[in-house]
């Protein structure tokens, strides 16, 4: 499983963490792993990404609590490890 993360690009925002779970869930140039897609459409969906959310659900239909639970943990393992930078604060002269 790490193997096959690690010759996909490391996610950067929301809409590559997005794709990557499309590419897990449909097996677009990587093997079917249901586990990798609900975590990557959580990230992408805790990140903002307005489908990430209706995608983790609807793969979630398909795995068992164990599987979902692995997914959940994963997810917040990488978001640890990976926390978003905040936006620089843009001043506007009065």
């Amino acid at each position: 499983m790490a193997d096959i993360e690690m010759t996909l690009r490391e996610p950067t925002n929301a809409e590559d963490c997005f794709v990557l779970g499309m590419s897990y869930s449909s097996g677009a140039g990587v093997a079917v792993d249901l586990v990798q897609a609900h975590k990557w459409f959580n990230i992408a969906a805790m990140r903002g990404h307005k489908e990430g959310a209706q995608l983790r659900r609807e793969i979630a239909e398909q795995m068992a609590d164990a599987e979902i639970g692995c997914a959940q943990r994963a997810a917040r393992d990488w978001l640890k490890a990976n926390p978003q930078t905040p936006a620089p604060e843009v001043r506007v002269a009065a």
